[in-house]
């Protein structure tokens, strides 16, 4: 059984006992989050417009943390004009608990 979750705007294919990296959630580590459910697969598949009602995953946050660092290099030729800046972006490890539905 699986499920397509959204969250940070984007979608991700789920199953219970999955770790995965989603954008930063506003929740404290050891804490259970709900996230909605736009696909329900199992013996019969069952599609959300544009969620599934009743259906549900419950997860549980790990962690927070920063991704690996992404350099963003900026260059004009001839104007002596470069810029260079760094980011990392912000990211929640949670561990998928189960799904209801």
């Amino acid at each position: 059984m699986f499920a397509i979750v959204k969250t940070g705007g984007k979608q991700y294919r789920v199953e219970p006992g999955l770790k995965l990296r989603v954008e930063k959630l506003e929740a404290e580590p050891g804490s259970q989050v709900e996230l909605p459910v736009l696909l329900l697969s199992g013996e019969k598949t069952v599609v959300g417009a544009p969620f599934v009602e009743g259906a549900k995953v419950v997860a549980e946050v790990l962690a927070h943390g920063k991704g690996r660092k992404i350099t963003i290099s900026r260059f004009k030729a001839k104007v002596q004009y470069r810029r260079k800046k760094g980011h990392r972006q912000p990211y929640t490890e949670i561990l998928i608990k189960e799904i209801q539905g």
